[in-house]
């Protein structure tokens, strides 16, 4: 499998507080990766770390052997939902139409297929009908799914997406899942900021377990287990593996 990211001796703080250390990984390309891990264990912090919003005390990440700034083109970023300001006026559209300014560009005008594809986009995520709606009007679910519209048209190869599940109600949980198992089935790869446990099994193919630094990496049905649950979380973490020889 072609690594699409690798992560070497990163090591991230703030202030004088280490939040990641010294973290190895290597992410094959074309899977769904979940992070996983308790509250203040630097799943955020390491995807913004990777993609240059965070600066680490050391190490690097190369995404297809390369650093972030030469292919930034061919990631993209879903921000947790409470990070963004939901207040600034504008509309459903021109949030999604934003997607496409790192192709075209910040100081051209979207085209009409940019602007076709943005509604293509929001198509996917049952949305069309909001496109003329100020994002602030909308709820937390809806406001979910115009951001991950705003990713899908960007048309990169890598997803990073930070808690998009947080806030949302079941039905768009759904939609979204189904969207990103999508995109796997189109070789991208995708990586989760993800808090629930129990749905790991059923989302993810590959999952990071993550507390600073890294318990376990790989297959879900190979390291997803309770011992490296326990180990992650320092307790018996209340989740039932789907096949008990996990345990």
């Amino acid at each position: 499998m072609e690594t699409a990211i690798h992560i070497e001796d990163l090591t991230v703080a703030y202030g004088i507080n280490p939040v990641l250390w010294d973290i190895d990984l290597d992410i094959p390309q074309g899977i769904l990766l979940a992070i996983v891990g308790p509250n203040g264990a630097g799943k955020s912090t390491l995807i913004k770390s990777a993609i240059n919003l965070i600066k680490p005390i050391s190490g690097h990440v190369l995404f297809y052997s390369h650093k972030y700034e030469n292919i930034r083109k061919q990631i993209a970023y879903v921000p947790q939902r409470g990070s963004v300001d939901w207040d600034f006026p504008t509309t459903v559209i021109d949030v999604v139409t934003m997607g496409t300014y790192g192709k075209l560009g910040w100081f051209k005008r979207p085209t009409k297929k940019n602007i076709k594809n943005s509604i293509e986009a929001l198509k996917k995520v049952d949305m069309e009908k909001y496109a003329n709606r100020q994002i602030s009007e909308l709820s937390g679910g809806q406001q979910q799914r115009v951001f991950l519209a705003r990713a899908l048209v960007q048309d990169a190869n890598i997803y990073f997406m930070d808690e998009p599940f947080q806030g949302v109600d079941i039905k768009t949980e759904k939609a979204i899942i189904t969207l990103l198992k999508d995109l796997k089935k189109q070789n991208k790869t995708v990586v989760v900021v993800h808090h629930d446990l129990d749905t790991v099994e059923d989302y993810f193919d590959w999952v990071t377990l993550l507390n600073m630094k890294v318990i376990a990496h790989g297959p879900v049905a190979e390291v997803f287990t309770h011992e490296n649950i326990k180990k992650t979380y320092n307790s018996n973490a209340l989740v039932k593996l789907r096949d008990d020889s996990n345990v």
